[in-house]
């Protein structure tokens, strides 16, 4: 009687040790596979995990290497978005100096160099000059008016017109920091004033009526 007794034991242990966590009850699909819904952790699986019968892996696992890799490929994306250089500014410092009449003009910024031409900021010229200044923020336009000269022009347009008369600049007025920067030999020449430049000292001298 033992004897029985101890041989259906050892049955008993062997068919509890040699059931796989993969083959715990459950219908299976086509594929060989279905989702966990009772008792996964016994299995040891997750609850709503898909898994095979035959040993294989689960989805989840698949789809968790999935989007694991596709987060990888996104971090080294933005990485090397982030890391392009910044473009250069379109413009640099100039060491040119303004005199007017004989006397410097104290600029309240240094002008600018755009193409190989010196701008400087409108305000001092324009004083200097005894000209006065008007600005439509609507149109971006400007008009630097002397007597019976005007001036006409727009921040970031080539075109300037004397008197009405339309002609092209080779450097657009621009605006940095609040500063309105214009060509100055433009100006000049629009209110009938004379230029002489001095490259030893890069001093440019205006002369005015």
């Amino acid at each position: 009687m033992r004897k029985v007794a101890l041989f259906f034991t050892l049955v008993i242990v062997l068919a509890t040790a040699s059931v796989p966590a993969a083959a715990h009850p459950g219908r299976t699909d086509s594929n060989g596979g279905h989702t966990c819904r009772t008792n996964c952790e016994k299995w040891g699986l997750e609850y709503g995990e898909y898994h095979y019968h035959n040993g294989g892996s689960s989805k989840s696992k698949k789809s968790s290497d999935s989007n694991t890799k596709s987060t990888q490929i996104k971090a080294t994306k933005t990485t090397k978005q982030t890391t392009k250089k910044a473009s250069a500014p379109s413009y640099e410092k100039s060491s040119l100096k303004l005199k007017v009449n004989g006397e410097v003009v104290v600029l309240s910024s240094s002008p600018i160099l755009v193409q190989n031409i010196n701008l400087v900021p409108l305000r001092e010229l324009a004083e200097s000059l005894g000209a006065a200044t008007s600005w439509d923020a609507d149109t971006q336009t400007i008009r630097i008016v002397k007597g019976e000269q005007e001036i006409t022009l727009t921040i970031g347009s080539s075109k300037i017109f004397y008197n009405g008369v339309a002609e092209t600049l080779s450097a657009a007025p621009k605006v940095l920091n609040g500063i309105t920067y214009v060509p100055a030999q433009a100006v000049a020449r629009g209110l009938n004033a004379s230029l002489s430049y001095d490259k030893a000292s890069d001093t440019l001298s205006i002369t005015s009526e």
